[in-house]
């Protein structure tokens, strides 16, 4: 067990408390991911939440959230360690030319100039912990590969130092927007989540926790205008996190109701595109506007 979850009603019940309300199928992901000790693979639309998640379990078990984040490009050195070289040459010069090969290779391969990435301090760490790998479809192929032997077995070889075990393992949380297929070994590994964007009654339910004092008339006209916004081709849609800014722009800005003046005045705050804006300015049919 990782984070000490009993039953998926225990896990719908601290994700709440940190502001993350849960579907039953994700509270019990979570769960079983807990209690096998599996990473959990979420996968699914940007701004539906997957990174959120992660965030609210470590909040939920006051566990400290280690994040890699994957980008085209990222190698090993970056995601598990690498050597401080420049403090090394510097150690070496400090030894002088009397110094043996193998008493400074001895001196300087040590943790004091071990540069520790996401992976190996999530590997080391004895207190709770959640390992964000955030966006894995990005990442290349090749990373893979590191992550299968990394979370496979929860441990790490250093050549130089031998192999890291993990006392602790950390629950582990994948990401994908799903731009590219991950490999079948991979995900054979994990436990798969498919998240999607929320019903309207229940990201309702979002706004409200997320924005205390705001009026439920008010949320409930909100996200039907949302709802109304992601129907459209836009190329970036709204986010749930988008959502709640919006509401909360409405707070501080005192209005009571979401008509044409006040979407047209604070459209920006979820639509990020010039095109979109325009679109939705052309396009949008109001609920309950009468069009």
């Amino acid at each position: 067990m990782v984070t000490g979850f009993d039953t998926p009603a225990a896990v719908s019940e601290r994700l709440a408390e940190v502001g993350y309300l849960p579907e039953p199928a994700l509270a019990t992901t979570v769960f079983l991911a807990d209690q096998l000790g599996k990473p959990l693979l979420v996968e699914g639309p940007a701004g539906v939440g997957k990174t959120e998640l992660a965030k609210a379990v470590a909040a939920a078990t006051e566990a400290e959230l280690i994040r890699l984040q994957c980008y085209e490009g990222l190698d090993e050195a970056r995601a598990l360690y690498e050597w401080n070289y420049s403090k090394q040459l510097l150690r070496i010069q400090a030894a002088g030319s009397d110094a043996t090969w193998e008493r400074t290779h001895d001196d300087i391969f040590t943790d004091e100039f071990l540069l520790a990435r996401p992976l190996l301090r999530a590997i080391r760490r004895d207190e709770p912990t959640v390992l964000l790998i955030d966006e894995t479809d990005k990442a290349d192929i090749e990373i893979e590969g590191l992550l299968l032997e990394v979370l496979s077995d929860f441990q790490i070889t250093i050549p130089e130092l031998g192999t890291v075990s993990a006392s602790r393992r950390p629950f582990v949380v994948l990401t994908s927007n799903a731009t590219r297929e991950l490999s079948e070994a991979l995900k054979r590994r994990c436990l798969y989540l498919h998240l999607d964007y929320p019903t309207r009654e229940r990201e309702r339910d979002i706004v409200l926790a997320q924005v205390p004092g705001i009026e439920a008339a008010l949320a409930d006209r909100l996200v039907e205008v949302v709802a109304a916004l992601r129907a459209l081709e836009l190329k970036k849609v709204p986010s749930i996190a988008e959502t709640v800014d919006w509401a909360r722009t409405l707070l501080a800005l005192g209005a009571s109701s979401l008509d044409e003046s006040a979407i047209a005045s604070t459209l920006g705050v979820v639509l990020k595109h010039h095109s979109d804006q325009v679109r939705a300015a052309k396009e949008l049919v109001l609920p309950g506007a009468g069009h």
